[in-house]
C-alpha cells in the first residue's frame, strides 16, 4: 500500500514506501515454481532467488552493519563474500526462509530509525570509516532506490517466466 500523501515525516515516508516495496517483492516471487525461482532467463544470469537474496543482505549492510555500525558475519554473503561477485545461493535458501528474513530486516529498520533525525549520521566502525558516515536520510533513500530498480527488475523477470505484469 503506497503512504498516504499528507505523511511529511520524511523517515517515516521513506519506511512506509520500503514496506511497499517489500511487498511488491513478495508478490513478484510468490507462485513461481521452484526452478523458476532458480533459474535466469536473462543474459546476465541472475536468479529471482539470488536477487531476494541479495536484497536481504543489501538492507543488513546499510542498516545493521552501517547505520547502527554493528558486526555483522558476513555483510557480502549475497556474493560469496565479495562486493564484486556475482550473488549466489546456497542449497538452504529457501523463498519462505528469505522472505521471512526481509521482513524481519524490514522489522529492523523501522525499530531502529523510527523517530531518529535523518540528518543523524551513521556512527564509525560498521560500515563506515570517520570521513565516509552517510546521514540516516542518504542511507534511507539508497536503500529505497535499492527496492524500487530491483523490484522493476523483478517485474521483468516475471513477465518473461509467465506473462504477469503489473504490481
Amino acid at each position: 500500500m503506497k503512504p498516504a500523501r499528507e505523511v511529511a515525516d520524511t523517515i517515516e515516508l521513506h519506511l512506509q514506501y520500503l514496506d511497499q516495496y517489500r511487498g511488491i517483492i513478495s508478490a513478484k516471487l510468490t507462485g513461481l515454481s521452484e526452478a523458476d525461482l532458480r533459474s535466469s532467463r536473462l543474459p546476465s544470469g541472475w536468479t529471482p532467488l539470488e536477487l531476494l537474496k541479495h536484497l536481504v543482505y543489501m538492507e543488513r549492510r546499510w542498516l545493521r552493519w552501517g547505520f547502527t555500525a554493528e558486526q555483522v558475519e558476513h555483510p557480502w554473503g549475497d556474493s560469496a563474500d565479495d562486493p564484486d561477485g556475482r550473488w549466489t545461493l546456497a542449497p538452504e535458501d529457501t523463498l519462505d526462509g528469505l522472505l521471512a528474513q526481509l521482513h524481519a530486516g524490514g522489522e529492523f529498520t523501522r525499530r531502529v530509525v523510527s523517530g531518529r533525525d535523518p540528518a543523524e549520521r551513521a556512527p564509525a566502525g560498521g560500515r563506515f570509516g570517520t570521513d565516509d558516515r552517510p546521514t540516516l536520510n542518504w542511507i534511507l533513500f539508497h536503500v529505497l532506490q535499492e527496492y524500487a530498480r530491483h523490484a522493476g527488475h523483478l517485474d521483468v523477470a516475471r513477465e518473461l517466466i509467465d506473462g504477469a505484469t503489473g504490481e
